[in-house]
């Protein structure tokens, strides 16, 4: 199981949140999704064996937000 938190621009209310908790969380392997709004990060729990750091940052992409870069990897 691999941690990351990665430092997202663009993120400012609830709905960002939602929206990128809630697709992030779709994804195939993905166990846990938690956004910091106040600090602009996403930490996210995941199955290394299921779902690629690539596929994470492009969905976080894909929702209109810019994943600036990987702040922690504990995989």
């Amino acid at each position: 199981m691999g941690n990351i938190t990665l430092k997202v621009n663009g993120m400012s209310c609830g709905h960002c949140v939602k929206a990128i908790e809630g697709s992030v969380g779709e994804l195939n392997g993905v166990s846990a999704v938690k956004v910091d709004l106040a600090n602009g990060l996403v930490n996210v729990a995941y199955a290394e064996d299921a779902v690629s750091l690539k596929e994470i940052k492009e969905t976080i992409d894909e929702q209109g937000y810019d994943v600036e870069k990987v702040l922690v990897s504990n995989s």
